[in-house]
Order: C-alpha cells, then sequence, then structure tokens
C-alpha cells in the first residue's frame, strides 16, 4: 500500500508542475520578484529596480483564453504595483493593477497574485510597474499566441522576435521626478533610448550593448514592437527594408506596408520583415528617435539596433547602411500614418463599432498651470508649477483605492462621482489660449451604467502649446473613428467619421492641435483609469476614471476582491 501511496504522491507533485487545464484554456503561473539590481549602461552603473534582476524582465507567454497567475513579491523599499497593459480584465479589475485607483500598492515584504484569464484577445502586449516612474525599469513583453492550431491571418513566421524601446537614465528616474515634484518645473529627460533594454552604438561608451537581430536569407520574421519609453513618442525604421503591419494594440489590421513606423508609449505594432532573397554583403542599422510636438526639452538621441544576414563564409567590415527618419516635428507623417490602420472586420474578426450612441462626451486635454507654494517661487511659467487635466479637472490621487471604495460602499470623502461631460468654459482650444491657465483639482469619476455605449470626441488645447497626448484606458479597447486637426465640429466632423473598419486600440494619439474621436462599449463593471502615457503629463494631473456598474445578471458584475488584495 506503501507503494501505492508513494507512486500516488509523486504523481500529484508532478501533476502540480503541469499547467492546469481549464475550459478553453491552461492556467499558467510565473513568479515576478521586485529587487535590485546593478546595471550598466553607457558607463554609468546604478542600482535600479528590477523583476527578477532582470533590464528588461522577463517575457510572459500564454495563449487566448489561459488564465495567468503571477505572484509579485516585493523586496525593495518603493511601493510597487504591476499593470497588464492592454488586457481587457473583464469582472476582473482587481488585477488590473494601477496603484490607488484598482488596489493599494504592494508594499515591502508584501505579496500579491494578480489572477485573470485573456478572453478574445491575442497579439503583442506589455506589462509595466504602474506607480510613479518605476517603470522605466519595470517593464517586459507580454506575448499572447491564437488558441492551440489557429493561424494567424497572415504568413507563417520563421521566428518571432519582441523588441521593446525604452529609455535610460543615468540617474535614478524617482530622484528625477521627485525632484520635478519639488521644484514645479518639468523633469530632466533621459540619457538614452533602448531596444531590449541596450542603447547601441550611437552612444558613447555603449557600442557592447548594441541590440542585433541575426536573420536568415529569404525569411519572414515577425517582429513585436513595443513602446515602453516613459516620455516619448518613436519613430522606428530598417535600414533598406520595408515593413509590412499586420497588428496593433493586440488587434490584426488590414496589412499594408512601410519604411517608417510611429509608436507612442503604451502603443504596440506587430511587423513582417522579409528578409532579402540572397546575400546581401552588407549590415543594417535599426534606429528609432523621438517625434516631438511639445515646447519642453526631450531626449534628441537616437538608438540603434544592428541587422545582420548569416553570411556563408565569414566575413569582415561590411558596409553599414543607416536608415534615415522623418524631422522630429513631422506631424502630416504621423498623421497619415495612423489614417492607414484599419481593423480586418471580417466575419473573424468583425469591428463591433457601437453605431448607436447613449452617451456622447467631449474632454479637452492638455496642459495648465498652479499656483506655487506661499512664499516660493516654482519652476513652471511665470513662476507657477505645470500641471496638466481633462476638462481642466487635474486628477489628484485618493490615498485609498477607487475600486475598493466604490465596491464596499466606502465612496464618501474619496471621489465624486460627478466628472464634467465637456469642458465648463468653452474657448478657442487650438487659438490663443486664455490668459488664466490654472487647473482646478479633484478626484472625479465619470459614471457609466452598463452597457452604455460612448462617444468621447478628446480636443488637444494649445494651453503652454499644441502637443500630441497618446490616451490609454484601461479595461476597454475603442474604435478611433475620426481625427482632424483645429477644433472639433460637431456639425460637420461626423459626417466622416469610419463606422465600418475603424482600428480598434487601446492608447490613442490626440493629434497635437487636433482632436480624436473614439467609441467603446461600457460593458466591463469596475474602475478604470484612463491616462496620458507620458509618464510626466500623468504625473501633472493628465488623468481621470471611469466607474462602470455592474448589470443585471451574475456574469455582468464584478467579482468580490481576492483575499490577498494589498492594504493602503
Amino acid at each position: 500500500m506503501g507503494g501505492l501511496l508513494g507512486i500516488f504522491l509523486s504523481l500529484v507533485a508532478i501533476t502540480s508542475l503541469l499547467p492546469m487545464y481549464t475550459v478553453g484554456g491552461t492556467t499558467r503561473s510565473y513568479e515576478f520578484n521586485i529587487e535590485l539590481q546593478n546595471v550598466t549602461r553607457l558607463c554609468h552603473t546604478k542600482s535600479m529596480v528590477t523583476v527578477n534582476g532582470k533590464f528588461p524582465g522577463p517575457r510572459i507567454v500564454a495563449r487566448e483564453g489561459d488564465r495567468l497567475l503571477i505572484k509579485v513579491t516585493n523586496h525593495v523599499s518603493s511601493n510597487i504595483t504591476i499593470h497588464w497593459h492592454g488586457i481587457r480584465q473583464l469582472r476582473s479589475g482587481w488585477a488590473d493593477g494601477p496603484a490607488y485607483i484598482t488596489q493599494c500598492p504592494i508594499q515591502t515584504g508584501q505579496s500579491y497574485v494578480y489572477n485573470y484569464t485573456v478572453i478574445g484577445q491575442r497579439g503583442t502586449l506589455f506589462w509595466h510597474a504602474h506607480i510613479s516612474w518605476l517603470r522605466a525599469s519595470v517593464y517586459g513583453p507580454l506575448i499572447i499566441l491564437p488558441k492551440l492550431n489557429v493561424p494567424y491571418p497572415f504568413t507563417k513566421p520563421y521566428k518571432e522576435v519582441p523588441i521593446i524601446f525604452g529609455e535610460w537614465f543615468n540617474t535614478d528616474p524617482e530622484a528625477i521626478i521627485s525632484q520635478a515634484t519639488q521644484t514645479g518645473g518639468g523633469p530632466n529627460v533621459s540619457d538614452a533610448y533602448t531596444f531590449n533594454g541596450l542603447p547601441g552604438p550611437l552612444y558613447n561608451c555603449s557600442a557592447k550593448d548594441t541590440f542585433k537581430l541575426k536573420v536568415k536569407t529569404g525569411k519572414t520574421y515577425l517582429l513585436r514592437l513595443i513602446n515602453a519609453a516613459l516620455n516619448d513618442e518613436l519613430f522606428f525604421r530598417i535600414a533598406n527594408h520595408t515593413l509590412t503591419v499586420v497588428e496593433a494594440d493586440a488587434i490584426y489590421v488590414k496589412p499594408f506596408n512601410t519604411e517608417t513606423l510611429i509608436l507612442a508609449p503604451g502603443q504596440t505594432t506587430n511587423v513582417l520583415l522579409k528578409t532579402k532573397s540572397k546575400f546581401p554583403g552588407a549590415n543594417f542599422l535599426m534606429s528609432a528617435r523621438p517625434y516631438v510636438t511639445g515646447q519642453g526639452t526631450f531626449d534628441n538621441s537616437t538608438v540603434a539596433g544592428i541587422l545582420e544576414y548569416e553570411s556563408p563564409v565569414p566575413m569582415k567590415n561590411l558596409p553599414l547602411f543607416t536608415p534615415t527618419l522623418p524631422s522630429l516635428n513631422d506631424t502630416s507623417f504621423v498623421s497619415k500614418f495612423s489614417n492607414r490602420l484599419r481593423s480586418l472586420a471580417n466575419s473573424k474578426f468583425p469591428a463591433n463599432v457601437p453605431q448607436k450612441i447613449n452617451k456622447h462626451l467631449f474632454f479637452t486635454v492638455g496642459l495648465g498651470t498652479a499656483p506655487c507654494a506661499q512664499n516660493r517661487t516654482c519652476q513652471g511659467p511665470n513662476g507657477t508649477r505645470f500641471a496638466a487635466s481633462i476638462n481642466n479637472v487635474s486628477f489628484v490621487l485618493p490615498s485609498v483605492a477607487l475600486l475598493q471604495s466604490h465596491f464596499f460602499n466606502k465612496s464618501k470623502g474619496v471621489y465624486s462621482p460627478y466628472f464634467p461631460i465637456n469642458p465648463l468654459h468653452w474657448f478657442n482650444y487650438t487659438g490663443t489660449p486664455p490668459n488664466n491657465t490654472f487647473v482646478s483639482n479633484g478626484t472625479k469619476l465619470m459614471v457609466l451604467p452598463f452597457n452604455t455605449s460612448v462617444e468621447l470626441v478628446m480636443q488637444d488645447t494649445s494651453i503652454l502649446g499644441a502637443e500630441s497626448h497618446p490616451l490609454h484606458l484601461h479595461g476597454f479597447n475603442f474604435f478611433v473613428v475620426g481625427q482632424g486637426f483645429g477644433n472639433y465640429d460637431p456639425k460637420k466632423d461626423p459626417k466622416y467619421f469610419n463606422l465600418v473598419d475603424p482600428i480598434e486600440r487601446n492608447t490613442v494619439g490626440v493629434p497635437s492641435g487636433g482632436w480624436v474621436a473614439i467609441r467603446f462599449l461600457a460593458d466591463n463593471p469596475g474602475v478604470w483609469f484612463m491616462h496620458c502615457h507620458l509618464e510626466v503629463h500623468t504625473g501633472w494631473g493628465l488623468k481621470m476614471a471611469w466607474l462602470v456598474l455592474d448589470g443585471e445578471l451574475p456574469n455582468q458584475k464584478l467579482l468580490p476582491p481576492p483575499a490577498d488584495l494589498p492594504k493602503c
């Protein structure tokens, strides 16, 4: 009997290590240890917050339909949360991750298991810290493969390669944002951009830290491009190669060819790279540099990696071709590129654009100022502090999580349910700015009944200069039905909306000096953050939150919080 028991126990031990099969998917478990690691780039060594000692962090791979259990343990002195950027989190808002929105942060020595199922999504997303500026070093790819035996709607690639754009700071980004908060001025910019954590040969003391993509002739590679930079939209190009765009923000698109791409922070794009049929006798730089619209300082540098072909015989001193990227402020390229993105909108991958709208909303997004503390001068415009707002409300983070306050009916004193549906004062948004640039402050939520169909127009303002703002919505994808320059015209512009095959995504650039119109169905109960993915603007208050109420059916209600939900 003991022998049988031993065999049974060893079988139990083995099966506990195997993925658990749930209906339609597998349960995959990961462990994230938040720990300090010494990292050297550009001849500067610093101790940085990482996941499992890696920069960038580990790759998470799942299939559509899988359940993920990711245990995050905090071994550093900073509080931490992790956001699974672009995951819908259907009824699992407790696992979304933005600090003080859906959870209190994980404190030193504490753990939390993020538990969610990937429903109806496949493609390239990423994960990152969602508190202060810690996502400068705490980020990594989140790759969702199609269900087993389900093909891609494009050529099966020979190989898949994630390339994650990031930023490197010689000093501690937490110290940079802390100083900027104290002075009210703009924060110092990064010292380099990176591909997979490597700045490349165009920076001093950096040639050894170069990302190399080694390829074979006559093959198709799927490049999973992710912009995880803190504060910069980036142009990307590979010298002498054309790329085919097949997906954006984990949504398949009608394929099109381009030599150059633009990715805002928070955006992902999958491209097919078809390599040359014969050995080209050369190497090719792939590079990225910023698209800049604002008035402030920025990191005007270029990250480069090298595309190398496998050679039949070893060769030295091959010529190196370099790509030409658009000029730093080429807004017309950005606008044309984003207009080329279209959903597949076929029977297999329909574009379910809400046709009948219950709620029309108009939000201004942009910069402003706030008064300096008494008897102090600040480094913002005319001695003020920099601020940013949506409908002139600069969002104040509460000290307890909004989702808990809502779920346990303890919202009094935490937030107001009256976010303005349009700006309180009309002005010529893209013309001469008003004299008073002060913002108001508050923790206000926009409340939506379950299944409300929303049309939201976001209008850039020229207060402190027009600027592009990549807005990211948690908990939902949305359809980008229209965009344009100047002030939105509610009489003329809707006639030109694309309600047939608009791109569906989770992060969209509000054009510099223009507007964008999006539609989504509020079918996911919970509290959902929406913010500019330029970290500096988020810190200044360019953020708000939506509260989607429960529906009537059991499967339309938010589930209760897990027992290990962190406490404030």
